[in-house]
Protein backbone atom coordinates (compact mmCIF):
# COMPACT_ATOMS: atom_id res chain seq x y z
CA UNK A 1 0.00 0.00 0.00
CA UNK A 2 2.90 2.36 0.72
CA UNK A 3 4.18 1.92 -2.82
CA UNK A 4 0.72 2.55 -4.27
CA UNK A 5 0.16 5.70 -2.24
CA UNK A 6 3.66 6.94 -3.04
CA UNK A 7 2.96 6.46 -6.75
CA UNK A 8 -0.37 8.30 -6.48
CA UNK A 9 1.25 11.15 -4.55
CA UNK A 10 4.23 11.50 -6.87
CA UNK A 11 2.14 11.23 -10.03
CA UNK A 12 -0.32 13.82 -8.73
CA UNK A 13 2.56 16.09 -7.72
CA UNK A 14 4.07 15.92 -11.20
CA UNK A 15 0.67 16.57 -12.76
CA UNK A 16 0.08 19.65 -10.60
CA UNK A 17 3.60 20.94 -11.22
CA UNK A 18 3.32 20.50 -14.99
CA UNK A 19 -0.10 22.19 -15.30
CA UNK A 20 0.83 25.24 -13.23
CA UNK A 21 4.52 25.34 -14.10
CA UNK A 22 3.76 25.46 -17.82
CA UNK A 23 1.13 28.12 -17.14
CA UNK A 24 3.70 30.25 -15.33
CA UNK A 25 6.40 29.73 -17.95
CA UNK A 26 4.23 30.55 -20.94
CA UNK A 27 3.02 33.85 -19.46
CA UNK A 28 6.67 34.89 -19.20
CA UNK A 29 7.30 33.96 -22.83
CA UNK A 30 4.20 35.36 -24.53
CA UNK A 31 0.88 37.12 -23.98
CA UNK A 32 -0.73 35.31 -26.92
CA UNK A 33 -3.62 33.38 -25.35
CA UNK A 34 -3.71 30.78 -28.12
CA UNK A 35 -0.02 29.95 -27.60
CA UNK A 36 -0.50 29.93 -23.83
CA UNK A 37 -3.30 27.39 -24.14
CA UNK A 38 -1.35 25.25 -26.60
CA UNK A 39 1.77 25.10 -24.41
CA UNK A 40 -0.28 24.35 -21.29
CA UNK A 41 -2.12 21.61 -23.18
CA UNK A 42 0.89 19.89 -24.70
CA UNK A 43 2.78 19.94 -21.40
CA UNK A 44 -0.13 18.32 -19.59
CA UNK A 45 -0.50 15.69 -22.32
CA UNK A 46 3.19 14.79 -22.16
CA UNK A 47 3.17 14.56 -18.37
CA UNK A 48 0.03 12.40 -18.32
CA UNK A 49 1.67 10.00 -20.77
CA UNK A 50 4.76 9.77 -18.54
CA UNK A 51 3.04 9.30 -15.20
CA UNK A 52 0.43 6.83 -16.48
CA UNK A 53 3.13 4.77 -18.20
CA UNK A 54 5.38 4.73 -15.13
CA UNK A 55 2.88 4.42 -12.30
CA UNK A 56 -0.04 2.41 -13.73
CA UNK A 57 1.68 -0.91 -12.92
CA UNK A 58 2.15 0.26 -9.32
CA UNK A 59 -1.05 2.04 -8.29
CA UNK A 60 -3.31 1.89 -11.33
CA UNK A 61 -2.52 5.57 -12.04
CA UNK A 62 -5.77 7.12 -10.80
CA UNK A 63 -4.45 10.64 -10.00
CA UNK A 64 -8.10 11.72 -9.78
CA UNK A 65 -10.57 11.31 -6.88
CA UNK A 66 -13.41 10.57 -9.30
CA UNK A 67 -11.49 7.68 -10.83
CA UNK A 68 -10.84 6.28 -7.35
CA UNK A 69 -14.52 6.61 -6.40
CA UNK A 70 -15.62 4.86 -9.59
CA UNK A 71 -13.07 2.08 -9.02
CA UNK A 72 -14.49 1.72 -5.51
CA UNK A 73 -18.01 1.56 -6.99
CA UNK A 74 -16.90 -1.35 -9.16
CA UNK A 75 -15.23 -2.92 -6.08
CA UNK A 76 -11.78 -2.86 -7.64
CA UNK A 77 -10.49 -0.98 -4.60
CA UNK A 78 -11.84 -0.95 -1.06
CA UNK A 79 -13.40 2.09 0.61
CA UNK A 80 -10.29 2.42 2.77
CA UNK A 81 -7.96 2.24 -0.23
CA UNK A 82 -10.03 4.79 -2.14
CA UNK A 83 -9.90 7.17 0.84
CA UNK A 84 -6.11 6.92 1.06
CA UNK A 85 -5.79 7.31 -2.71
CA UNK A 86 -7.86 10.51 -2.65
CA UNK A 87 -5.82 11.93 0.22
CA UNK A 88 -2.59 11.20 -1.67
CA UNK A 89 -4.01 12.86 -4.79
CA UNK A 90 -5.09 15.99 -2.91
CA UNK A 91 -1.74 16.32 -1.15
CA UNK A 92 0.18 15.50 -4.33
CA UNK A 93 -1.52 18.02 -6.62
CA UNK A 94 -1.26 20.76 -3.98
CA UNK A 95 2.42 19.99 -3.42
CA UNK A 96 3.00 20.09 -7.17
CA UNK A 97 1.39 23.52 -7.52
CA UNK A 98 3.41 24.88 -4.60
CA UNK A 99 6.58 23.44 -6.13
CA UNK A 100 5.78 25.13 -9.45
CA UNK A 101 5.23 28.46 -7.67
CA UNK A 102 8.58 28.17 -5.91
CA UNK A 103 10.39 27.23 -9.13
CA UNK A 104 9.21 30.53 -10.63
CA UNK A 105 10.22 32.63 -7.62
CA UNK A 106 6.68 33.07 -6.34
CA UNK A 107 5.22 32.41 -2.88
CA UNK A 108 4.46 28.70 -2.38
CA UNK A 109 0.79 29.60 -1.90
CA UNK A 110 -0.60 32.41 -4.05
CA UNK A 111 -4.40 32.62 -4.01
CA UNK A 112 -5.81 32.61 -7.53
CA UNK A 113 -8.03 35.47 -8.69
CA UNK A 114 -8.87 33.83 -12.04
CA UNK A 115 -12.67 33.56 -12.03
CA UNK A 116 -14.13 30.79 -14.19
CA UNK A 117 -17.91 30.94 -14.10
CA UNK A 118 -20.98 30.54 -16.29
CA UNK A 119 -23.39 27.75 -17.21
CA UNK A 120 -21.46 27.10 -20.41
CA UNK A 121 -18.34 26.23 -18.40
CA UNK A 122 -20.44 23.95 -16.17
CA UNK A 123 -21.60 22.10 -19.27
CA UNK A 124 -18.04 21.97 -20.60
CA UNK A 125 -16.75 20.34 -17.39
CA UNK A 126 -19.56 17.78 -17.50
CA UNK A 127 -18.53 16.86 -21.06
CA UNK A 128 -14.80 16.81 -20.25
CA UNK A 129 -15.23 14.58 -17.20
CA UNK A 130 -17.79 12.26 -18.78
CA UNK A 131 -15.48 11.66 -21.71
CA UNK A 132 -12.51 10.99 -19.44
CA UNK A 133 -14.35 8.42 -17.32
CA UNK A 134 -15.88 6.79 -20.38
CA UNK A 135 -12.44 6.41 -21.97
CA UNK A 136 -10.99 4.82 -18.83
CA UNK A 137 -13.92 2.46 -18.24
CA UNK A 138 -14.25 1.37 -21.87
CA UNK A 139 -10.54 0.58 -22.06
CA UNK A 140 -10.82 -1.55 -18.94
CA UNK A 141 -13.94 -3.32 -20.24
CA UNK A 142 -12.20 -4.04 -23.55
CA UNK A 143 -9.04 -5.28 -21.78
CA UNK A 144 -7.02 -2.55 -23.46
CA UNK A 145 -5.75 -0.80 -20.37
CA UNK A 146 -2.23 -0.95 -21.79
CA UNK A 147 -3.05 1.95 -24.14
CA UNK A 148 -4.52 4.18 -21.42
CA UNK A 149 -1.26 6.16 -21.42
CA UNK A 150 -2.13 7.24 -24.97
CA UNK A 151 -5.93 7.48 -24.89
CA UNK A 152 -6.31 9.40 -21.61
CA UNK A 153 -3.81 12.16 -22.52
CA UNK A 154 -5.34 12.30 -26.00
CA UNK A 155 -8.79 12.94 -24.53
CA UNK A 156 -7.49 15.55 -22.09
CA UNK A 157 -5.51 17.26 -24.85
CA UNK A 158 -8.53 17.39 -27.13
CA UNK A 159 -10.85 18.55 -24.34
CA UNK A 160 -8.41 21.30 -23.34
CA UNK A 161 -9.05 22.82 -26.75
CA UNK A 162 -12.70 22.01 -27.53
CA UNK A 163 -14.24 22.76 -24.11
CA UNK A 164 -14.65 26.27 -22.74
CA UNK A 165 -13.52 25.13 -19.27
CA UNK A 166 -10.19 23.81 -20.65
CA UNK A 167 -10.95 20.40 -19.18
CA UNK A 168 -10.01 20.33 -15.51
CA UNK A 169 -11.99 17.06 -15.10
CA UNK A 170 -10.37 16.36 -11.72
CA UNK A 171 -11.41 17.70 -8.28
CA UNK A 172 -7.88 17.34 -6.87
CA UNK A 173 -6.21 19.43 -9.56
CA UNK A 174 -9.12 21.89 -9.45
CA UNK A 175 -8.56 22.56 -5.75
CA UNK A 176 -4.79 22.68 -6.16
CA UNK A 177 -5.01 25.27 -8.93
CA UNK A 178 -6.57 27.73 -6.48
CA UNK A 179 -3.03 28.04 -5.02
CA UNK A 180 -1.62 29.72 -8.13
CA UNK A 181 -2.54 33.17 -9.39
CA UNK A 182 -1.54 32.35 -12.95
CA UNK A 183 -2.95 31.52 -16.36
CA UNK A 184 -3.61 27.98 -15.04
CA UNK A 185 -5.26 29.05 -11.78
CA UNK A 186 -8.88 29.14 -10.68
CA UNK A 187 -10.46 31.28 -7.98
CA UNK A 188 -11.81 29.52 -4.90
CA UNK A 189 -15.34 30.82 -5.57
CA UNK A 190 -15.36 29.03 -8.95
CA UNK A 191 -14.39 25.66 -7.48
CA UNK A 192 -17.80 24.41 -6.20
CA UNK A 193 -19.38 24.74 -9.66
CA UNK A 194 -16.45 22.94 -11.30
CA UNK A 195 -16.45 20.06 -8.84
CA UNK A 196 -20.24 19.67 -9.04
CA UNK A 197 -19.99 19.55 -12.84
CA UNK A 198 -17.19 16.99 -12.60
CA UNK A 199 -19.32 14.77 -10.35
CA UNK A 200 -22.21 14.95 -12.82
CA UNK A 201 -19.77 14.19 -15.62
CA UNK A 202 -18.36 11.16 -13.83
CA UNK A 203 -21.87 9.79 -13.30
CA UNK A 204 -22.67 10.39 -16.97
CA UNK A 205 -19.45 8.64 -17.97
CA UNK A 206 -20.41 5.58 -15.93
CA UNK A 207 -23.91 5.54 -17.44
CA UNK A 208 -22.61 5.88 -21.00
CA UNK A 209 -20.17 3.04 -20.40
CA UNK A 210 -22.96 0.87 -19.01
CA UNK A 211 -25.04 1.61 -22.10
CA UNK A 212 -22.21 0.81 -24.49
CA UNK A 213 -21.19 -2.39 -22.74
CA UNK A 214 -24.64 -3.80 -21.92
CA UNK A 215 -24.92 -7.44 -22.89
CA UNK A 216 -28.00 -8.60 -24.72
CA UNK A 217 -30.11 -11.00 -22.75
CA UNK A 218 -31.31 -13.93 -24.68
CA UNK A 219 -35.03 -14.21 -24.46
CA UNK A 220 -36.67 -17.57 -24.19
CA UNK A 221 -38.50 -18.43 -27.32
CA UNK A 222 -41.74 -20.26 -26.74
CA UNK A 223 -42.29 -22.84 -29.43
Amino acid sequence: MVKKLSAEYLGSLLLGASVVGSGLMVTILTQDIAIQLFVNTITTVFMLFIIITLFAPISGAHFNPLVSVVEMFYKRVSVKEAGFYILAQLLGTSSGVMLANLMFNKPAIEQSTFERSGNYRFLAEVVATAGLLMCILLLRHQNRGSIAAVIVPAWIGAAYIFTSSTSFANPAITLARTLSDSFAGISLKSVPMFILAQCFGALLGVLLTALLTAEKKEEDVLL
